[in-house]
């Protein structure tokens, strides 16, 4: 029996593991769930799952929460709350699903404490992939991916030597606007991103999708994951999203995981690994297809996959920058404050007028620039919509 804490149990890949969790009842137990402001759905998972512990956003979630549920399970909140719910001894396992950069210090520090982590937060190696993978390593703990690209990449590596690893293609749906063209970009509605092609996520990732920076954050999730250099990390668009990635061999050789566009599959092999859970999902079928099909990106099409390849190279505090202005600007953008194609311009203005610190780079140090590079792209955005 494996002891779960899920750190963003009401977002998509949140409910996706308790839906295998409760697939699989003799092999999960849930001991703890953190979500954010969803307090009905959290209300409803602590019925049927019966965590010990929930952490909520902030005192007025939690004292919403208080008055929903008639159980005892203790309820805590914001970045203090999250924390505690991953340190508990009877914890395996966290499954690490906040979107953004509030999921890095929860992560974190679960990994001080020695849990094994099923990592869908790829913010947290963005921002500080060499300070998460190097303390993972210290303590004996397991990073497992969560997210398809990851997960396919993970599961082709196995039985391999790192020094046989020619390159990785890291494929892409290409998003909504794969075949849009680039002078249309500024008439893109909130509505029109959201409406993913293939995939069925939450809303900032979709936004992610759509300019490509998922993609971004992907290369440099994957470039410490898998202690590949940014260079050997290429990017390929795969629109019928069956391929999930592929790893090229210097023999020539490459090796594709495929399946259907579902989640279920990478999260619970990141649960049970080395094992495999029989789900069940549907195969692809393939002789219904009319094939498929790759394309390189473009990059000047989809600036923001252009930023992160520069952002990962340049690495320091710039990752975290990126991120934060990211987050900022994809807001702004879902709040009709910000037309689609300046979320790259946003992004670009702020990575210049940040001092990138590349030595030594603290944990500290990387929290204090995502606060520093949020402000600024506030500001940058009030002066673009003044």
């Amino acid at each position: 029996m494996k002891h779960l804490a899920i750190l963003g149990s009401t977002g998509s890949i949140g409910q996706n593991t308790l839906q295998i969790v409760k697939q699989f009842p003799d092999q999960f137990c849930i001991e703890a769930l953190g979500a954010g402001h969803n307090i009905k759905r959290l209300a409803e998972q602590i019925q049927e799952f019966s965590p010990q512990k929930v952490a909520v956003y902030d005192k007025k979630c939690a004292d919403d929460l208080s008055s929903m549920i008639s159980s005892k399970t203790d309820i805590v909140y914001g970045e203090k709350g999250y924390c505690e719910i991953v340190s508990d001894e009877s914890i395996d396992m966290v499954v690490s699903a906040i979107v953004g950069a509030a999921g890095l210090l929860p992560t974190v520090h679960a990994i001080h404490h020695k849990k094994d982590i099923a990592l869908a937060n790829k913010e947290t190696l963005v921002m500080a992939g060499e300070y998460v993978m190097a303390t993972a390593q210290s303590q004996g703990v397991a990073i497992l991916p969560v997210d398809s690209e990851h997960s396919a990449i993970f599961q082709c590596l196995q039985g391999h030597h790192q020094s046989e690893v020619d390159h990785i293609l890291l494929t892409a749906s290409g998003g909504p606007f794969f075949k849009h063209p680039s002078t249309d970009f500024h008439a893109i509605t909130p509505q029109m991103a959201l409406n993913h092609p293939t995939w069925s996520m939450g809303k900032k990732i979709s936004i992610d999708s759509a300019t490509l920076m998922n993609k971004g954050l992907e290369v440099i999730e994957a470039r410490w994951l898998f202690d590949v250099p940014v260079e050997k990390i290429n990017v390929l668009i795969h629109p019928q999203s069956i391929i999930h990635s592929m790893v090229a061999f210097h023999d020539g050789s490459i090796l594709a995981q495929m399946g259907i566009p579902d989640m279920k599959s990478a999260i619970a092999y990141a649960m049970s690994y080395p094992h495999r859970l029989p789900l069940h999902q549907p195969f692809p079928k393939f002789s219904s297809m009319n094939g498929l099909t790759f394309h390189d990106p473009d990059f000047e099409k989809f600036q923001c996959l252009k930023i992160a390849y520069h952002v990962c190279k340049e690495g320091g505090t710039y990752p975290a920058v990126m991120n934060a202005a990211n987050e900022i600007a994809v807001t702004a953008f879902l709040d009709n404050r910000l037309s689609f194609d300046h979320i790259p311009v946003i992004i670009e203005k702020t990575l210049m007028a940040h001092q990138n610190i590349t030595s030594s780079v603290s944990l500290d140090a990387i929290c204090e620039a995502d606060k520093w590079a949020r402000e600024k792209a506030m500001s940058i955005i009030l002066k673009i919509s003044s």
